[in-house]
């Protein structure tokens, strides 16, 4: 358990990784599975799905369990506070780097752009529509939060560069003619987020804007989990 000190709800604890472990696997897990993910007895492990099924969190497909639509609603109670923090620190940023800058976040295998925010003062930008989505593996969005996660087997070359790096970058990966670089938004040890920039191009033309967007992700990260910091949240 990843605790910030003082006791923690060891019952509290197994149903948060439930959720996790469910937003992972998009075709769902059986009862069975979940057990040997928590390395406990499968009695327990119902007494846990049923909790969250009253609540809307899980629901059952079969014998497969899935993320349950009251997800959905706690995230969406959240959006109005993303952008009162965030949507500042994207303007800024796309101010800076003369770019649109946006805010990604992972939905099981998917990037999905929850936010963005176009320069003021440009001539010609590329426009990201909020709400479009894709695999996490592409695009500098998704590989900034994987990169943002710890190591696997699964990680692609590109997702250990970024995790190296501090910062993704991706050329026509989405859209042709265009570079994207991307930071992860850190908040715990296991990153959900990702703040970047997008711009016409086939290669890096302003070599600040790496330092610009994980700034700007870091920028991001403590005003979300408040004055202790991100480093605290991981502890």
């Amino acid at each position: 358990m990843a605790a910030t000190g003082g006791e923690t709800s060891l019952t509290l604890d197994r149903g948060l990784t439930v959720l996790s472990l469910l937003a992972r696997n998009a075709d769902g897990l059986t009862a069975a599975e979940l057990a040997e993910q928590l390395s406990i007895a499968r009695a327990a492990v119902y007494r846990l799905l049923r909790t969250l099924e009253a609540h809307s969190l899980v629901a059952r497909i079969g014998t497969r369990y899935i993320l349950g639509f009251g997800v959905a609603e706690l995230a969406g109670q959240l959006k109005p506070r993303l952008q009162a923090t965030v949507l500042p620190i994207l303007r800024r940023l796309s101010e800076q780097t003369n770019s649109t800058a946006l805010l990604s976040v992972a939905d099981g295998d998917q990037a999905l752009i929850l936010l963005t925010a176009e320069p003021p003062n440009s001539t010609m930008h590329l426009a990201m529509r909020e709400g479009a989505r894709h695999a996490l593996t592409i695009g500098a969005d998704g590989v900034a939060i994987l990169a943002g996660r710890p190591e696997s087997d699964e990680d692609t070359d590109d997702v250990r560069e970024a995790r190296r790096r501090g910062y993704a970058v991706s050329v026509g990966s989405i859209q042709e003619g265009a570079i994207g670089i991307a930071a992860p938004i850190r908040v715990s040890d296991w990153s959900t987020a990702s703040l970047g920039v997008v711009q016409l191009g086939l290669k890096l033309v302003d070599d600040q804007v790496p330092r610009l967007v994980t700034e700007a992700a870091g920028t991001a990260a403590t005003q979300l989990v408040g004055a202790a910091g991100p480093e605290a949240v991981s502890r």
